[in-house]
């Protein structure tokens, strides 16, 4: 919306020249990390208020689901939930103020976090109508997520423009792609992207902040690379692959960063709200159709490294635990608890020490993946 100010600056007058600024990707991705805080900000005390009054205190499993660690979060029952409806509007009302409305591949990321977050909503109003932590089912969950897969391959596919570039797999380091035609295999790559990165966040979100925190290094990440991706002359001496379309998604990244931050305000340890599975599906699902738009999806396991290591641990949990079951009669466990940030608190660590370790984890995740734009 705001774009089409740039229109005022081809007045004679000089004084409408300021407006010219409006055109850029760059003033416009700041202007939208900016009001997506303020937003966040502006509105927290109100929506907590409103959550609180509507009674949707988050659900803690009981000290026989987890023991231990029910003494250490057991003090948390009945924070709010759901909060990740702050994360969102901030997100999509930054977004449309600032991104240009004629870009589908906005429209696109936008559809598919207000879908996740729809989906997550919907969990997180089963957990508290039920006042337990079981909410959908994790196959409904990915029967949503499938269709949502389903969706974004299309939009891809039957695209004359970009269907051929879509198909392509590229992997960090290198100049070529790995792969030049999926095929079919397409939507079941953009399948576990989507899956994969929605999931993952969710289970993230399971301290203070940690969510939120890791949330605000890979979407300022994903904001340069969808801005690399949009640049031609960036795009050719980086030899990434170019994306005309995907520049502007720049503005969705940073209006996430600066949403992420701004929820973080109420987040921080000890936190007043809990973005629910309506926020961390939201970003999750959000994160992966972005990845898939600027096609650097491969690199999203090395900057989303955090992520990949909380649902990388209860997978390798879950999987140990089936097998010494079948084979010796009683599961056994690799960790102390899944995910790992239960780990390392059953281990002694402090709330905060995990989050902030975690946090720097992030960053230094995100060093790393920008790291390949160069290494090629």
């Amino acid at each position: 919306m705001m774009y089409y100010l740039h229109l005022l600056s081809d007045r004679p007058e000089e004084i409408w020249n300021a407006f010219n600024v409006f055109q850029y990707i760059t003033f416009r991705s700041v202007a939208a990390a900016v009001t997506a805080f303020l937003l966040s900000l502006i509105f927290g005390n109100r929506v907590i208020r409103k959550l609180i009054s509507l009674k949707v205190g988050q659900p803690i499993r009981t000290k026989e689901e987890v023991n231990r660690l029910f003494e250490l979060h057991g003090q948390k029952a009945g924070t709010p939930t759901m909060g990740g409806v702050l994360l969102l509007g901030a997100v999509l009302v930054s977004s449309l103020l600032w991104a240009r409305p004629d870009n589908t591949a906005v429209w696109l990321v936008l559809f598919a976090m207000l879908y996740c977050g729809l989906l997550g909503w919907w969990d997180d109003y089963l957990k508290v109508s039920k006042k337990n932590s079981k909410g959908l089912s994790e196959g409904v969950k990915i029967v949503a997520q499938l269709i949502l897969a389903g969706i974004v391959t299309g939009y891809f596919l039957f695209n004359p423009a970009i269907e051929v570039q879509a198909r392509m797999l590229f992997v960090p380091f290198s100049k070529e792609p790995l792969l030049w035609n999926l095929g079919a295999l397409t939507f079941v790559f953009f399948a576990l992207v989507i899956v994969g990165a929605s999931n993952a966040v969710n289970l993230t979100d399971g301290l203070d902040g940690l969510a939120a925190g890791c949330t605000t290094t890979v979407a300022f990440t994903y904001g340069i690379l969808t801005y690399v991706a949009g640049n031609w002359k960036i795009a050719q001496y980086l030899q990434l692959p170019f994306y005309p379309f995907a520049g502007e998604l720049a503005v969705v990244c940073m209006a996430l960063v600066g949403a992420s931050f701004g929820f973080l305000w109420w987040n921080a340890h000890p936190a007043k709200v809990f973005m629910g599975d309506t926020g961390s599906l939201a970003i999750g699902g959000g994160l992966g159709v972005v990845a898939i738009c600027c096609k650097q999806e491969m690199l999203l396991v090395l900057v989303g490294g955090v992520f990949v290591m909380e649902a990388l641990s209860v997978l390798i949990q879950r999987t140990w635990f089936k097998i010494t079951k079948r084979r010796y009669g009683e599961g056994r466990r690799v960790f102390l608890m899944s995910p790992i940030h239960h780990h390392f608190e059953l281990k002694g660590w402090k709330e905060n020490t995990v989050i902030v370790r975690f946090w720097i984890l992030s960053i230094m995740f995100a060093f790393l993946g920008l790291a390949t734009l160069k290494l090629r």
